[in-house]
């Protein structure tokens, strides 16, 4: 089987009822989506299908961890995954009409005569989603974030120092006002 068509689920088959699929995200599955900015993704994803009349309930829980660039010092961290996501697939006659015309992200048409589900793009989006907006290190013993202090260091000296040779004469005096509580 295709490593691509390892994430398309025969549906067609399926009994009514709940059925379980597991995957192990690596590298290899983001390689045919853009470039990431992160490596060494060791990803599971659980997936609960649950097969009703007309329509899908799909649950993604995703686990794991891969290796991202902190924001604050650059030094490479070790980022743990965690969430779910549920989609609701329903069976219609016209599929890319209803998709175009519905609001809720979480609700997806397919046609009736469909008997594959490709569940590659969800699996790359909740696993980016999975990830923190802001990557930084953790925080020490002492409360105090764990970045490399040399790369600190060298973010403070970069730091403009504030002088008052560039203030604009006509805000003279105002910051007299600065303080004032009403």
């Amino acid at each position: 089987m295709g490593y691509r068509r390892e994430f398309e689920i025969a549906f067609v088959g399926l009994k009514p009822g709940i059925h379980e699929f597991n995957y192990e995200i690596t590298d290899k599955f983001f390689e045919r989506f853009q470039q990431q900015d992160f490596s060494n993704c060791k990803a599971n994803v659980k997936l609960t299908l649950d097969k009703k009349n007309g329509f899908m309930l799909l649950k993604f829980e995703i686990g794991g961890s891969l290796m991202a660039i902190c924001d604050r010092c650059n030094n490479e961290l070790t980022l743990e995954l965690w969430d779910e996501f549920n989609i609701m697939v329903k069976m219609v006659e016209e599929p890319e009409l209803m998709n175009e015309q519905e609001d809720d992200p979480d609700v997806y048409y397919i046609s009736r005569t469909e008997s594959h589900i490709d569940l590659a793009d969800w699996i790359y989006e909740f696993i980016n989603l999975s990830i923190p907006m802001q990557k930084v290190c953790g925080l020490n013993d002492k409360s105090k974030p764990a970045c490399n202090q040399e790369a600190l260091d060298a973010l403070k000296k970069m730091e403009p120092e504030e002088t008052n040779e560039n203030v604009n004469p006509i805000w003279k005096g105002l910051e007299k006002f600065k303080d004032l509580d009403n």
